[in-house]
């Protein structure tokens, strides 16, 4: 038994969909790579206003410093790249706010995020998250290839509205012309140290989504996912086995 063949000329993603994507994707590596040569330079973290080696930190990462005057448990220091690393960490990160606005407008002005990610009321309950989990540990073929599931829609939702709005802000409240354009925003997060601390936690989230979003594709067919994403083809789904047709007998007699 097959699943119904999509409509060719209805595409899985619209073209500003897969070119938005992209792009927020090699931003988004930028951004993690002179994210990580940011932090060598000065991997010590601190709570409020002020934050040098003079103080207890609130945590450190134990791995070497690229600069001498950071205090580490280590006798060697790593190498300095400081420089590069800020200057295209900056462009890279209004790469992602341009990008990003691109996306917003395009999601509200087509009605995408309501159509494609709100989850429908019947989703939105803890059986139907823990039914997708379990499809895909058994990696049983998805129901409707050309939709985004319930665990899919709740993390994009996440996602574009809640971390990287807040990885913009703590981002920009690092910076001391921001803050003294806007100080009062600024001391919402508890100062430009706790907005540098919140920023580093807040990446890391946004990282393990990056790692979960590639094995739930892998899981779900890396090949034709990634040609949804790169040419707009339709998904079509792989052909039920009588293995999954009789698990399927099984859960819902």
């Amino acid at each position: 038994m097959s699943a119904p063949s999509p409509n060719p000329e209805n595409p899985r993603h619209a073209a500003v969909v897969r070119v938005t994507h992209w792009i927020t994707t090699i931003a988004f590596f930028a951004l993690l790579v002179t994210g990580a040569e940011i932090v060598i330079s000065h991997p010590r973290f601190y709570w409020g206003e002020t934050g040098n080696v003079g103080m207890h930190p609130l945590f450190t990462i134990p791995i070497p410093a690229s600069r001498n005057t950071v205090p580490t448990s280590y006798g060697y220091m790593l190498p300095d790249q400081n420089g590069w690393s800020r200057a295209l960490h900056f462009q890279a990160a209004w790469a992602l706010v341009f990008t990003g606005l691109v996306y917003a407008l395009f999601g509200l002005w087509t009605g995408h995020f309501r159509k494609n990610l709100l989850p429908a009321p019947a989703d939105r309950k803890l059986r139907a998250c823990w039914e997708v989990v379990a499809k895909y540990l058994r990696r049983t073929p998805p129901d409707d290839a050309h939709s985004y599931n319930v665990m899919q829609r709740t993390a994009y939702l996440i996602v574009v509205f809640v971390l990287f709005p807040l990885v913009i802000w703590t981002g920009l409240a690092m910076s001391p012309a921001f803050d003294s354009a806007f100080p009062a925003v600024v001391n919402l997060l508890g100062g430009r140290q706790s907005a540098r601390t919140l920023h580093f936690f807040i990446s890391g989230f946004l990282l393990l989504f990056v790692v979960i979003h590639v094995a739930m594709v892998v899981l779900a067919g890396f090949r034709t996912r990634m040609r949804a994403m790169i040419t707009g083809g339709p998904i079509v789904a792989p052909e039920r086995t009588l293995e999954h047709t009789l698990v399927e007998v099984e859960e819902h007699p």
